[in-house]
């Protein structure tokens, strides 16, 4: 195996999804102070002086204590390269959601215990299942009143249509939660104190233990072992309908405390696949093919506040990218190069020299205008808007980079299935205050759009720009 196989073959790409307020930047935040990123996590809706979580970097995250716009986050972890995309769970920034979800190779379903299956939650699961991408479920917020296990489990099963798998299984719940029994390891994880910042404490303890009474109590080591038997009796696990989006595994714990969020990203690990191959027009990319490609998937302005930078979000599809080497770039007809690749965590960037398919990278976006090829003439059907946009802008989402082929001096030119668009719900009529600065305002709104905020129609013959925000389905 070369280099490079053994570089991609390690990566693990995976966006996090829910229902807002289910816990999904925190399970981040715990995911990146596991994984060694950071060693003190923040929270999510905390005190003014109080630290924040890394994936809500912008100030109005802070202050409102939701996620506004997607993050790319990457580190590493027991010998894997993760890349972390947590995005948005309220549905005004749904469009940023779905856009993000065609980078991922996999996704972690957040469902609170107390509440089950909400609205957010059946709309993402279905952009997921488009692609058929593995889906892992973690049922959070073990550590309050929550429902009754099996119940969630045949909740998942009958609203979303994919069978379900415990991975482990919960002792108790609110004040009693003691831990979580592995069904793999066949041990129980008893957690000695809440990590909350930090790290919790686990005690690992056998089944037949007998200070195992000692530890969570009479009661509830009766009932663990009746549920432990009424699982044993249930369907076996299968890797393959796992990876195939058909059987989703299910994990128990609590994010704010950290109870068994180290046990998942461990069994998570292992079990979800490296890059998957992409569809594109001249059929199936797989990601172990040397020659590179990769597609812009979001558009992101002013990250850094001294300066007005446009960075395009980028998802390599395949082989190896390298700093300051050519790409071919499909919607502009031309080679350009790409000098100063980011490597980055939220909001904090950094150079790097190469990358491998399953990464995520930033590129800057000047924004400048590239030429488009000559339209054919002789078509007389009137030209339609693709999923992948524009073509007058580079990069942009939906823009396609590959590089030459290095046994040919002419590139190979395919496109990947566009990244979707949906029916807006929400009208408005724009146009700028002050005439004598139209020029500015049409700039700016046509800016907004290519972040993918808003879609944009003009009326013909007139000088009005109409909008609309996109809000839902």
């Amino acid at each position: 195996m070369s280099e490079m196989q053994k570089q991609i073959e390690r990566r693990r790409t995976f966006a996090i999804i829910s229902h807002p307020d289910a816990g999904k930047t925190t399970l981040t935040e715990k995911l990146l102070l596991y994984g060694g990123a950071i060693q003190l996590a923040g929270s999510v809706k905390g005190k003014a002086t109080a630290r924040h979580a890394v994936s809500d970097w912008m100030e109005l995250e802070k202050q409102r204590g939701i996620s506004i716009s997607s993050s790319v986050m990457q580190f590493e972890y027991d010998g894997y390269c993760i890349n972390i995309l947590d995005t948005p769970g309220h549905q005004d920034f749904s469009e940023d959601t779905y856009r993000t979800l065609m980078a991922a190779d996999s996704a972690v379903m957040v469902i609170d215990g107390a509440k089950g299956v909400e609205p957010q939650t059946r709309k993402l699961f279905r952009v997921c299942a488009l692609r058929n991408i593995p889906i892992f479920t973690f049922i959070n917020k073990m550590d309050r009143e929550t429902r009754d296990p099996l119940e969630l489990c045949e909740e998942v099963e009958r609203e979303l249509g994919i069978a379900t798998c415990p991975m482990n299984w919960p002792i108790g719940c609110g004040q009693e939660f003691k831990g979580v029994y592995d069904r793999e390891k066949r041990c129980i994880l008893h957690f000695t104190d809440a990590g909350h910042a930090k790290k919790a404490g686990i005690t690992q303890v056998e089944l037949d233990d007998p200070t195992l009474e000692g530890l969570i109590g009479q009661r509830l080591c009766a009932k663990l072992r009746d549920d432990v038997e009424l699982l044993g009796a249930g369907a076996d696990f299968d890797l393959e309908a796992v990876r195939c989006g058909k059987l989703s595994p299910v994990f128990f714990g609590s994010a704010l405390t950290n109870f068994g969020v180290e046990p998942f990203l461990e069994s998570f690990l292992k079990m979800t696949p490296p890059p998957l191959s992409r569809e594109s027009d001249q059929g199936l990319v797989d990601a172990f093919d040397p020659d590179f490609s990769a597609f812009v998937f979001k558009i992101q302005a002013n990250m850094n506040k001294l300066h007005r930078d446009r960075l395009a979000f980028m998802r390599i599809c395949s082989g190896k990218f390298q700093r300051d080497a050519e790409y071919y770039h499909m919607q502009g007809g031309r080679k350009m190069r790409l000098s100063q690749p980011q490597q980055m965590m939220a909001a904090e960037r950094e150079i790097v020299e190469e990358a491998y398919a399953g990464d995520v990278i930033g590129v800057f976006d000047p924004g400048a205008p590239l030429p488009c090829p000559a339209p054919d003439r002789r078509r007389a059907a009137p030209r339609r808007r693709s999923a992948a946009g524009p073509r007058a802008w580079s990069p942009r989402p939906g823009s396609f980079l590959r590089s030459g082929s290095k046994a040919s001096t002419s590139p190979k030119k395919f496109r990947y299935s566009g990244i979707p668009t949906f029916e807006p719900e929400l009208f408005r009529m724009v146009s700028p205050k002050d005439t004598m600065k139209r020029k500015q305002f049409v700039k700016g709104v046509e800016q907004i759009a290519q972040e993918g905020a808003i879609q944009i129609f003009k009326l013909p013959g007139t000088g009005y720009e109409m909008t609309h925000h996109f809000t839902a389905f």
